[in-house]
């Protein structure tokens, strides 16, 4: 199989698991004035074409997970951050906006394996994944207050749904950094381990995952996140015509016939 190209960043696939490695160790990872937003976003839609991909894991190369945004282009106005008002809105637009998109519209798991700091865009882009698994070495910060700026990429929708308002807001206005044991505490993270577990942790549960019938595991995830807006009947009326495919698929026979076969 050819996969997609990037450009800052590396691709594998293994056993249908895509695991996409940030590969900017000298920006930390930063996802602006890098390839990188296009190498994830392009990822990202490959994952949903491609039926031999049942998980993704995003990780990151070096001492970084990501340090979000280019803070040196911010100090020269550069970059990203250059121009009145209307050309900074339609960059944010065309460009970091484009990841939480992508990545929500995911058909399948995504799992951060946070290595080090994820600060700002780089905290947001972990929250965008349904897991997180973070090394003893990882730091979080939804820092942009600190810089007189707010969370332009999302983060301040995705964060309130995975800890709760109260203290989304708290991380937020504050701006201070949480270790990876506070993570845990907070339900940032799912597990902290150490540096030399933390891809081998998250490939073990991406290899679970990908041991599922991969169809269902799809319409499973993309029930998942349609739960979040939808109202009971109609959640009810949609996870009915999602089973009924299921039990038209010669997956799911194979997997019963796989347990009556262990009675």
């Amino acid at each position: 199989m050819t996969l997609p190209t990037v450009h800052d960043a590396r691709l594998q696939l293994d056993k249908r698991v895509a695991t996409l490695t940030l590969a900017r160790d000298d920006v930390r990872n930063a996802l602006t004035g890098t390839a990188l937003i296009d190498d994830i976003v392009g990822v990202a839609e490959w994952v949903n074409r491609c039926e031999e991909v049942s998980v993704l894991v995003i990780t990151g190369e070096g001492a970084a997970f990501s340090a979000g945004g280019n803070v040196k282009d911010m100090a020269a106005r550069g970059g990203d951050f250059a121009g009145d008002v209307a050309e900074v809105a339609t960059r944010y637009r065309q460009g970091i906006q484009r990841i939480p998109l992508a990545l929500f519209n995911l058909e399948v798991p995504v799992i951060a394996a946070i290595n080090g700091p994820a600060i700002g865009a780089g905290f947001d882009l972990a929250n965008m994944a349904d897991i997180r698994i973070a090394s003893t070495k990882a730091k979080f910060g939804e820092t942009f207050l600190n810089l007189g700026i707010i969370p332009g990429d999302g983060g301040a929708w995705f964060m309130q749904r995975l800890i709760g308002y109260q203290q989304a807001f708290e991380l937020t206005l504050s701006g201070r950094i949480v270790g990876a044991a506070e993570a845990k505490t907070l339900g940032i993270v799912l597990e902290v381990v150490e540096p030399e577990q933390l891809l081998p942790r998250a490939h073990e549960l991406a290899a679970r995952f990908a041991a599922q019938p991969p169809k269902a595991l799809r319409l499973t995830k993309r029930l998942m996140k349609m739960a979040q807006r939808m109202e009971l009947k109609d959640f009810l009326d949609l996870s009915a015509a999602f089973q009924g495919m299921c039990h038209n698929e010669p997956e799911h026979l194979e997997a019963v016939q796989r347990l009556l076969a262990r009675t």
